[in-house]
This record gives structure tokens, C-alpha cells and sequence, in this order.
């Protein structure tokens, strides 16, 4: 696909910009975006590091200043020792143990980024049955805990029943 602009060079930036439900598509060659970019004063390009560790300083600084002046600080992950001012800057963790190091750090973050702590995205074709089973599973269980506090114990032997039944299709 050529540049929409020069029609020259191939398009390498796609933009799509969605205003009061129209939408509309510019396919555009570094040379033209970074002349489109200039010209309606957008600055320098955002990448996503710079989004990250903009959306982080806000969250840290608030909680650090909450905080006694050396309580906390210089927290860094005992696995690939990472510290926290590098996390801070750069906007990536450096191992998969650096989310359990960092946990009180990143929740806020996460909130903040996703409105919620908990994954609600999509889930692969081939697990999709297992992942529907397993929450319907969870919902039971709290459904079966609250019908004991209850004390409610026909509903709970029906629902540790079911319980039963979903978990052997489970394995």
C-alpha cells in the first residue's frame, strides 16, 4: 500500500482516528506521518515506554510521599535485581518475579491502566471451555460457602453436587 500523501513511498503508519462514531483511516510513509506530525503540533511521538513511565511517576510519587522519608525505598526484585527507580524509568519489569516483588507497586498502576486487577480478556478458542468451567466452578463455591453461613444445607449439598460434577468434567 503506497503513502495516501506523496503516493511515493509504502505506508508504514496506519492511523485511525474514531470521532462521534465516524471513523476515518490515514495510511501514511514515515516522511508524510512525521510532516502530518509536525504540522498539527503534536510534538514528538509517544512510544510506550514514555506512556508507562508516565503514567507510573503519579502513582509512585503519591504512594512514596505517603510513606516515611527511607521506608521502602530502594526495593528491588531478589530474582534478576531490578530496582525500583530502573522499573521507575524505564517502564519494564525485568522477570516474571518482579510482579510478586513489586505487587503493592504495580496494583495501583494496573488500576489505574485497566480499571480493574483482574484479567477479563479474551481467552484462546481451545480453552475457552476449560476457562468457562473453572469461574462457573468459583461461582459455586462462594454460592455454596454463603448457603452454609446460611445454614441453608440442602442448597449446599445440591451445590456441592454440581461442584462435583464440573470439577470430573474438568479433569
Amino acid at each position: 500500500m503506497l503513502c495516501e500523501r506523496c503516493k511515493q513511498r509504502p505506508a508504514s503508519v496506519h492511523y485511525t482516528e474514531v470521532v462521534n462514531n465516524r471513523t476515518t483511516h490515514m495510511h501514511l510513509c514515515e516522511v508524510c506521518a512525521w510532516e502530518a506530525q509536525k504540522a498539527f503540533g503534536m510534538g514528538t511521538p509517544l512510544n510506550l515506554h514514555s506512556f508507562l513511565v508516565g503514567l507510573m511517576s503519579p502513582v509512585i510519587g503519591a504512594q512514596e510521599s505517603g510513606k516515611d522519608a527511607g521506608t521502602d525505598r530502594g526495593l528491588s526484585c531478589t530474582t534478576c535485581g531490578l530496582a525500583e527507580e530502573a522499573f521507575v524509568k524505564q517502564g519494564l519489569l525485568g522477570c516474571a518475579d518482579c510482579y510478586r516483588h513489586f505487587g503493592e507497586r504495580l496494583e495501583p498502576l494496573l488500576r489505574r491502566i485497566h480499571g480493574s486487577t483482574r484479567h477479563t480478556g479474551k481467552v484462546p478458542q481451545r480453552s475457552r471451555q476449560k476457562y468457562r468451567l473453572v469461574q462457573e466452578v468459583e461461582r459455586l463455591k462462594a454460592e455454596l460457602s454463603a448457603a452454609v453461613e446460611r445454614e441453608e444445607f440442602e442448597r449446599a449439598a445440591e451445590l456441592r453436587d454440581e461442584i462435583k460434577k464440573l470439577e470430573q468434567g474438568l479433569t
